[in-house]
């Protein structure tokens, strides 16, 4: 197990971030990470095969695995605040091997992410085009792919998914050529994307009918994960989806005035609010709709088209928050990818090459456009439900290793300086381990084949290549260095 003979001290020695965000802006700073894609998305597919309107207890589950985990994030963040995420935390405690697979995992969960979210924005952005009278032919807007409840895969009909894959190739060369995200731009697609959850939770309260949310869980088909208790642990797995981004509260740990008790306060007041949106969203999209037409890519605009009356002004504000705020989720994943690409190019893990820069854009965009084609082709063929599912299982996956990391260097290196530390140790990142495992053991059988045969790929090219070049990094943590 490779590790850099370097203490801990070092990262102390480097320049050290304003500390200017208190819990309000922690709070703030996961509703906007948070809420995004996954409620516009996940919440039907979870509802019509999974668990019915029982959905809202699924993700009462996924909010509590994302707390658990959230708190084993905020101690990595605080201690190694580098570019890479779980897959730096990984190789600072476990060596290159599990890095590789870390690192391996997040390129799938950012990829199937980015087009998980564009083929969702694809379905908004036909309804919205409705909207104005403009028809889309089904043809060139939806998978030629079809995965039913069983999880086997069809043919639609269809050729391609046209808006998601021009998306998906539009906003790759944006980032080839270079742009800045806007923080008041995106603060504005939070809000609007916000304020379209509670307008339709408000609004949508008195609509529910009673026969839609009966029974609340559905009984078991005699397939395990199809409805039933098994199908709510199912689903959770798949409505995780709607809580990535949380650990961004993590990642502004050394940014925090008093990480000790902000960090705590930003992750579960985040995640608290977000959960209550998620679950009364949900239980308001189930109550206004059977739960089995809402496996499409816009299943909160079909939930406000079935209540119909005097309830129709709110479809198009639907349709159109969903296009504007799922485009910037969308731009925010490609470009996270990147950062993936760079930290692993900067430890050899893969050529050096994918992170050499545009002389003229000082742009990565070789890694930007092998990226962006990746994701435009599977946003183009692909159907939403597979790819969501694929995010939920790297995901997880992603946070099971981060919390075995936690309990690994609190023996490794105990006497570590530790901004944050995870409190109630090894409790919850045992909690972490044994929650997130569980939603991942529900997830489909076939979920887990394309898993492994993309790991399969990974340690091809992790003995063929990053076996022989990668070196330790920087910031690794040298057992016993705090000695």
């Amino acid at each position: 197990m490779a590790r850099a003979p370097i203490d801990i001290k070092d990262l102390e020695q480097q320049p050290e971030l304003r500390r200017a965000l208190g819990p309000v802006h922690l709070i703030s700073l996961g509703i906007g990470a948070i809420i995004g894609a996954g409620i516009f998305v996940s919440t039907g597919q979870a509802a019509a095969n999974y668990a019915g309107p029982g959905v809202v207890i699924s993700y009462a589950i996924a909010g509590f695995g994302c707390l658990l985990a959230g708190l084993c994030y905020s101690e990595f963040a605080s201690m190694i605040p580098v570019a890479g995420s779980a897959y730096s935390y990984t190789y600072a405690t476990l060596g290159k091997f599990f890095a590789w697979i870390i690192g391996w995992d997040l390129i799938l969960e950012y990829l199937a992410a980015a087009s998980a979210v564009a083929v969702g924005w694809g379905g908004y952005f036909q309804g919205l085009m409705e909207n104005i009278g403009i028809h889309l032919s089904p043809a060139l807007s939806t998978s030629p792919i079809h995965m039913a409840a069983d999880h086997t895969l069809s043919f639609s009909g269809a050729i391609i998914n046209l808006p998601a894959a021009i998306l998906v190739a539009g906003l790759s060369a944006l980032l080839v050529v270079g742009i800045r995200a806007s923080a008041t731009f995106n603060g504005v697609m939070v809000l609007l994307k916000l304020i379209v959850v509670v307008l339709v939770i408000v609004f949508g309260l008195q609509y529910i009918t009673a026969d839609h949310l009966t029974p609340f869980i559905p009984p078991n088909t005699g397939t395990f994960g199809q409805f039933g208790w098994s199908g709510i642990m199912r689903a959770s797995g798949v409505v995780f989806f709607a809580y990535i981004g949380f650990d961004a509260v993590s990642v502004a740990a050394q940014e925090a005035r008093n990480p000790q008790r902000d960090m705590p306060i930003g992750i579960l007041g985040s995640l608290l609010i977000c959960t209550v949106l998620y679950m009364l969203m949900s239980l308001v999209i189930t109550g206004m709709a059977p739960y089995a037409i809402l496996n499409v890519p816009q299943p909160v605009a079909i939930a406000v088209e079935q209540a119909g009356g005097s309830l129709s002004w709110l479809v198009p504000l639907v349709n159109l928050g969903a296009v504007l705020g799922l485009g910037t989720v969308v731009l925010v994943l490609l470009l996270g990818q990147s950062r993936i690409f760079y930290a692993m190019s900067r430890d050899r893990m893969l050529p050096a090459y994918f992170s050499r820069v545009h002389p003229r854009f000082q742009t990565p965009y070789i890694s930007t456009i092998i990226i962006g084609t990746g994701a435009t082709l599977l946003s183009a063929f692909l159907p939403h439900d597979l790819l969501i599912e694929l995010v939920s299982i790297g995901t997880l996956a992603a946070f099971v290793l981060v919390s075995v990391s936690v309990i690994v260097l609190r023996r490794t290196a105990p006497h570590a300086h530790r901004p944050f530390r995870t409190p109630f140790m090894p409790f919850v990142p045992i909690g972490a381990i044994l929650v997130c495992g569980a939603m991942m053991a529900a997830l489909p059988i076939d979920t887990w084949i394309r898993l492994i045969a993309w790991f399969a790929l990974g340690m091809g090219i992790y003995f063929l290549y990053a076996r022989k070049h990668a070196i330790p990094p920087a910031y690794a943590i040298k057992p016993e260095a705090a000695e």
